[in-house]
């Protein structure tokens, strides 16, 4: 399956789709040997999660926006390369969340931590980081500063998930803000150096930055909703991973809101331990029927809708689809 099949995206212009299929298999060529290493142990440490697949969402924003530029086309090596550093950078988180999440599965695979330990996968995951590091010094000052910036945004976005909201603060509010910061920070960056190295101007290249933002949320709304809904064979990951680790999601968060009386046992699961089996069960089968799944469902629609909002100052044509089109099949996917 391909990254634009994964998300439902027809392209109705056959040199749009000719100029991204290209862009995508030379991003995909530069990754694999991004990730290669003269030690055998490292390398294949970290090509793990790469053969291991995945939509590579975030190239394709990049590549997509490259075709805002004066000169849509084929796609240049500066675009290909950053592709390839936000690739590499989600990549290099993934392998840090599993250790932080204790999760056992990544997209169908073992996860690095379940197969090597917690070491090698913090260590594989900074190996990443810094092949990601060696990539975008080729694509100038700028894109360094901006990469350094996205990083630390995503770092702390972690940290204020694990730390959880300030006493006060909306738990909602509090979980969209990380996911600003975990999830639409990259995003957004995918988007912007699509559009600044396509050649775009500056009023397109915030344009790309804000629709990644808020493509990136719903992006992360809707793998939570997955997570929930969905059984290993369809997402490639255990259900219900961050429920059982006690890690609040929308769903989770909606339904603490909850005074029903009906609710109480889901409310004092949610409050217990689930690492029993039996427990998470009960949760995640009172959880699904839940109307916070379907409250969760319009709030990550509506992300998707503020996304394609952020597209309407560009030209109607090929890529303006491809772009909204990209937005609805984030949220509409089952994996």
């Amino acid at each position: 399956m391909t990254a634009a099949d994964a998300f439902g995206l027809p392209i109705d212009d056959p040199a749009l789709a000719a100029a991204v299929t290209d862009g995508m298999e030379r991003v995909e060529k530069q990754l694999e040997q991004a990730v290669d290493h003269v030690d055998v142990f490292i390398a294949g440490a970290a090509r793990h999660l790469l053969e291991a697949g995945g939509k590579r969402f975030r190239p394709l924003l990049t590549v997509l926006s490259a075709q805002l530029g004066p000169e849509p086309g084929p796609v240049s090596d500066d675009v290909v390369r950053a592709a390839v550093v936000v690739e590499l950078t989600h990549l290099a988180s993934l392998y840090h969340d599993d250790v932080m999440d204790e999760a056992m599965l990544r997209r169908g695979a073992d996860s690095a931590n379940a197969r090597w330990g917690n070491t090698v996968a913090i260590l594989t995951g900074d190996l990443l980081f810094a092949r990601a590091s060696q990539v975008v010094t080729d694509l100038g000052v700028e894109a360094v500063r901006v990469q350094a910036e996205t990083f630390e945004v995503l770092c702390a976005g972690q940290t204020h998930e694990t730390i959880g909201p300030p006493e006060g603060a909306d738990p909602v509010e509090h979980y969209l803000t990380v996911l600003g910061e975990k999830t639409g920070s990259l995003i957004a960056t995918a988007g912007r150096f699509g559009a600044r190295f396509g050649g775009a101007d500056d009023a397109v290249v915030e344009v790309m930055r804000r629709y990644g933002e808020r493509i990136g949320v719903a992006f992360q709304l809707a793998d939570d909703l997955i997570d929930l809904a969905s059984e290993s064979a369809e997402s490639g990951k255990t259900p219900g991973t961050d429920l059982r680790e006690g890690v609040p999601t929308l769903p989770v968060l909606l339904a603490r809101r909850s005074t029903d009386p009906a609710d109480a046992r889901l409310l004092e699961l949610l409050d217990g331990d689930l690492h029993d089996d039996a427990r998470h069960a009960e949760a995640l089968e009172l959880l699904r029927a839940h109307p916070a799944m379907t409250e969760a469902r319009e709030v990550t629609r509506q992300w998707a809708d503020d996304a394609r909002a952020a597209l309407s100052s560009l030209p109607e044509g090929p890529i303006t689809r491809a772009l909204a089109q990209l937005a609805h099949g984030v949220v509409e996917r089952s994996a």
